[in-house]
């Protein structure tokens, strides 16, 4: 059986099809290579920090936000978490390894980048765009998009995660026969 085959085999046990199996790890690939990149380029970037997004917040947390910004010790250990975050995040997506973690913890940074700054009406930010959004923007369907995959042990299908559900099931049937 071919790779792909093999994997949509894997999928069906989830009661997948192959193009379940195939679009839900594409999508959880694609998703951490975007996680990946975009930590690589904050950390080969020794200009980048995220005083200005944090700044640009004007909804409910703001006043935390406006703070990080203003501390330059507290800004540095969160410039040091994000850019950390996003590519441990984007690496266990990628490879399928601690999914479920890297997933939740990809929803929680996602869910802070549009706390900071969300595309309501009535906000103006001085940053430029790439759009016009209304309440709906990238973030929030990337935020989305992980909390359907969070849904789907998609690691289990093709994956890390998938080499260590064997190695614990094969320790666990040695143990059962002993």
């Amino acid at each position: 059986m071919s790779e792909t085959g093999s994997m949509a085999a894997r999928g069906a046990g989830h009661g997948w099809s192959r193009f379940q199996t195939v679009a839900l790890v594409t999508l959880r690939i694609v998703i951490g290579w975007h996680f990946l990149y975009e930590g690589l380029a904050k950390l080969t970037n020794p200009y980048w920090t995220s005083a200005g997004y944090l700044a640009e917040s004007k909804w409910w947390f703001s006043g935390i936000f406006l703070d990080i910004a203003a501390s330059p010790t507290v800004l540095t250990v969160v410039d040091y978490l994000n850019i950390w975050g996003l590519i441990l995040i984007g690496v266990g997506l990628m490879l399928g390894l601690f999914t479920r973690a890297a997933t939740i913890a990809g929803i929680a940074l996602l869910a802070l980048y549009y706390l900071a700054v969300p595309p309501f009406v009535g906000l103006t930010y001085a940053m430029p765009t790439e759009g016009t959004y209304l309440i709906v923007n990238k973030v929030l369907i990337e935020l989305i998009a992980l909390v359907a995959l969070l849904a789907f042990p998609t690691g289990r299908v093709l994956g890390i995660d998938r080499l260590i559900a064997a190695q614990r099931q094969s320790g666990v049937l040695t143990e059962a026969r002993a």
